[in-house]
């Protein structure tokens, strides 16, 4: 089976999560990815821990499969030339080194297309090549403030929240995904590389989507709202009997079973949703004193049969015995040579012609070292 990027080679110089995520899934699709560290291991997620097993972090397995892996000191000549020869031989270069530093060792992206014209040259960087601020470095949690999305993610009263997760290292690399992607399907018309220039900054300021069109359109500051929707209503998590659940009503319609699933004849205020959201405080006040009358399960089969979006917030125990999750293949196990057996989250795309493979646990550093060295001298 030949998956969508077979005999595309990527040397992949990045580390922690923006990159290693992004030639994850350039893996996943069946590109072949050659992880390229310094000398005992340089990726930084291989300590970060706990949790650890047997050694080897929960952290790093997260970011690193399919792919093998070689340990060069790029500052020295012969391991330079070595990282050289295998430019030759491949399509894309990914790297997350702070700008300058790969054209001070002499791996810039116009030494590169000296040796390989057809190169495709990603670099991922906090604020880009160009700016002010291009000599800082670049850190998810920085980034998110910086960049707005934590000023509206939280309440009035919880103050600026980060997202659970290093949301802007991966939107930067689902951002990097598309946009080698696209060099390489340029070049297969053009017979030329070129150079990408990612900025974790542009990326996380991409996300703010409606909201950011909301502020450059009335120039008003958006309100942090917790779990409600800035312009639907209701669109939130509401107090069930046992716990809680999410409806997301978007319509009249939908708003119109609710109200008969519960059995409440709601004021003619709340007929649309501009009225809805102006009465926002009374109309989830309302709809509480209903819902908490039955259990968060309840309510969702109910509500399912009857059409209107809804779910429940899932604990992670919950959600690795998720039915639909199961077949759908999202988790996945694997032998470590180090740690044993393993459990990862699995790739959500779904090719039907040439799907995903899981081909190769994440290595240890310089694993392949001897394959792929010997293959370049």
């Amino acid at each position: 089976m030949t998956g969508a990027l077979s005999g595309i080679r990527i040397l992949d110089l990045s580390r922690v999560l923006a990159g290693p995520y992004c030639s994850m899934i350039l893996g996943d699709l069946g590109a072949e990815v050659i992880k390229v560290e310094a000398p005992g291991g340089s990726d930084e997620t291989r300590n970060w821990g706990p949790p650890f097993q047997e050694g080897v972090s929960a952290y790093y397995l997260s970011a690193n499969r399919n792919k093998e892996s070689i340990t060069l000191d790029l500052r020295h000549a012969e391991d330079r030339h070595a990282f050289l020869k295998l430019v030759e031989e491949s399509d894309v270069v990914l790297h997350n080194f702070k700008t300058g530093t790969m054209e001070k060792l002499g791996l810039g992206y116009d030494e590169l297309r000296l040796v390989n014209p057809g190169i495709v040259y990603c670099g991922i960087t906090g604020f880009g090549e160009t700016g002010p601020l291009k000599d800082l470095p670049g850190y998810d949690f920085i980034l998110q403030g910086m960049s707005g999305l934590m000023q509206i993610t939280g309440t009035p009263e919880s103050g600026p929240q980060k997202v659970g997760v290093a949301i802007v290292d991966i939107l930067t690399g689902l951002y990097a995904c598309i946009g080698i992607q696209a060099a390489l399907l340029e070049r297969g018309a053009s017979g030329e590389g070129q150079k990408l220039d990612l900025s974790l900054y542009d990326c996380a300021v991409s996300s703010l989507v409606n909201i950011g069109s909301n502020y450059l359109m009335t120039g008003k500051e958006p309100v942090r709202r917790g779990n409600t929707h800035a312009q639907i209503a209701p669109y939130q998590t509401f107090r069930t009997k046992d716990s809680q659940v999410i409806l997301a009503v978007g319509t009249n319609t939908q708003f119109d079973v609710l109200c008969q699933l519960i059995g409440w004849d709601p004021p003619a205020s709340f007929a649309t949703n501009a009225g809805r959201v102006a009465h926002r405080e009374t109309l989830t006040s309302m709809l509480e004193l209903y819902l908490h009358e039955r259990t968060t399960a309840e309510w969702v089969e109910a509500m399912r049969t009857a059409g209107i979006p809804c779910g429940p917030i899932h604990t992670f125990e919950e959600l690795t015995r998720d039915p639909q999750l199961e077949h759908r293949n999202m988790w996945i196990s694997g032998e470590h040579p180090v740690a044993g057996p393993i459990r990862m989250i699995g790739s959500p795309l779904k090719l039907s012609r040439t799907p995903v493979t899981y081909r190769l646990i994440p290595p240890e550093p310089g694993q392949h070292q001897t394959k792929w060295i010997k293959r370049s001298e």
